[in-house]
């Protein structure tokens, strides 16, 4: 394994930490503008539909994943620019 690698193993688990923040926090907006009060639905949530239960969950998905790669390719950008080397 190259030196960049394991070098950049700390910031990447750093910026998954912030990512899966940033994510939370975007979702949680999400699902308040499209008109719920209450917070989104537990899979295992007794008094939800199903319809809500698996919409909630795909728009979570989706907004996880996006900032997740938005997060990771700007460390990866930036780890480039301060040390010439791509770190995958």
């Amino acid at each position: 394994m190259k030196a960049s690698k394991i070098a950049y193993k700390p910031v990447g688990l750093a910026l998954g930490a912030v990512s899966g923040v940033l994510a939370g926090a975007a979702f949680k907006q999400t699902w308040k503008m499209l008109g719920h009060d209450k917070d989104a639905p537990d899979a295992t949530d007794e008094n939800r539909d199903w319809r809500e239960i698996l919409t909630a969950a795909t728009i979570q998905g989706a907004i996880f994943a996006g900032v997740k790669a938005a997060v990771d390719r700007a460390g990866a950008v930036a780890t480039r620019r301060l040390t010439g080397t791509w770190p995958g």
